[in-house]
């Protein structure tokens, strides 16, 4: 346990002073533009930052999950003379204490309900932020606190919401179009994922450009190609040594996984011998619609539910190609998973992905399912774009990295905690 006493209090650095150059430089927290100084910054030689990792659950890693995961287990590591204070809330697992310099704090009710979110953040939050002198509060899930004084970066991965409310169940519907542009605006900065979902936030929250930054996410080391035997070993284990297409996310509406499955259906009626379809995942709201599929079709069609890490890394890197094809996407890690492992992938035209792709993939319209179905054709069929676009993938996915996204939030908390 880290003792609470030892802190240095804040205090003014101005411009001129040598000192500051010096820390301006260790530090990198500000952008020396031509013609750009500051005038004051306040800094604390040995700083207390609260993060909010509740999404930390050793039984089960999603999206925030895993990014909350990958930064803050940078942060703590790269930081080491600052003090990190975990808020979850329920009991934790161990591993998620990162370093020395971690004070895991738990945090009641366990916030899993729009009225426990609210009573998380606004007191639980708000209260802990006092008695553990924060001073600033991280939230890698964009939920901050309305009634603190203190500093907040938050990371709003999109606003799916805004635009597809119907996919969401009513009572988790009104809490984030309630309460999600509050967020935009109480938070002294802004990270997103995706310049997609920058200007989308903007726009449709009226916040100004200069407050929010995008910062890709990066992919795990854990994903690497998979030589031909150990491919055709996973193979064995699912798909009874067929080749496949693979899917992975939740299967929420807009994941669009029906209309892959019907694209899949039409695949699969001009290629009886074709490759089958894996889909790894499991619902997001308890109240999500059953997928449609013929019996036929079924039992080409395999279900994982939720994956550990190192099994996820196995069935991704022995697929034949990803598919994946939202109509609404923020990023899109699997994406970069994919692509980490030298997979083709089939990826929607729409929002974000494109940006994440680029040129290392099939685009198709998320709508259209003969359009994706030809595109599953395509893939199957010519091993030589298989290929290529392997290449294609592996090169592109060097762009993506956790530590680069890591450095970049690290600039940011500096950054907000001077914010005017």
């Amino acid at each position: 346990m880290i003792p609470e006493s030892g802190l240095s209090s804040g205090r003014p650095l101005f411009c001129f002073e040598k000192k500051l150059f010096r820390i301006l430089f260790r530090l990198s927290f500000v952008y020396m533009q031509p013609g750009f100084l500051p005038k004051v910054f306040y800094f604390r030689e040995r700083m207390r930052i609260a993060i909010n990792t509740r999404s930390l659950l050793s039984s089960k890693m999603e999206g925030f999950g895993w990014y909350t995961y990958e930064v803050c287990r940078r942060l703590v590591k790269m930081h080491p003379g600052h003090t990190f204070v975990f808020f979850f809330d329920r009991p934790y697992d161990p591993k998620f204490v990162f370093g020395e310099n971690v004070i895991p704090v738990v945090l009641k009710p366990q916030a899993r309900h729009p009225v426990l979110f609210y009573l998380w953040f606004e007191f639980a939050v708000s209260r802990a932020l006092r008695k553990y002198k924060a001073d600033l509060f991280f939230s890698p899930d964009g939920y901050v606190s309305l009634k603190t004084k203190v500093p907040q970066l938050a990371t709003i991965h999109d606003i799916n919401f805004e635009h597809f409310p119907q996919d969401i169940p009513f009572q988790a519907r009104k809490y984030l179009r309630y309460f999600f542009p509050k967020f935009a605006w109480k938070a002294a900065k802004i990270l997103t994922v995706s310049e997609y979902s920058k200007q989308d936030i903007c726009q449709t929250y009226g916040i100004d450009t200069g407050k929010v930054r995008a910062i890709w996410n990066g992919v795990s080391d854990a994903y690497e190609p998979l030589d031909e035997s150990r491919c055709l070993t996973v193979r064995n284990e699912y798909t009874a040594g067929n080749q496949y297409f693979i899917f992975v996310g939740s299967l929420h509406p807009r994941k669009n996984v029906q209309r892959l499955l019907q694209a899949f259906e039409q695949y699969k009626s001009k290629n009886p011998k074709g490759w089958d379809l894996v889909i790894v995942g499991e619902s997001m709201w308890k109240n999500n619609s059953k997928l449609q599929i013929s019996s036929e079709t079924k039992k080409y069609v395999h279900f994982t539910g939720h994956l550990s890490l190192e099994s996820l890394t196995r069935v991704m890197a022995a697929a034949s190609c990803l598919v994946f094809v939202p109509y609404f996407e923020g990023f899109g890690i699997p994406l970069v998973e994919a692509m980490k492992c030298g997979v083709p992938v089939i990826s929607g035209n729409l929002t974000s992905l494109p940006e994440v792709v680029g040129e290392a993939g099939l685009l198709v319209d998320p709508y259209n399912v003969n359009e994706i179905a030809a595109a599953m054709e395509n893939m199957a069929s010519d091993e030589e774009l298989r290929v290529e676009l392997s290449a294609k993938a592996l090169e592109r996915s060097k762009l993506f990295s956790w530590d680069k996204t890591a450095e970049a939030v690290w600039e940011e908390i500096l950054l907000a905690m001077n914010a005017e």
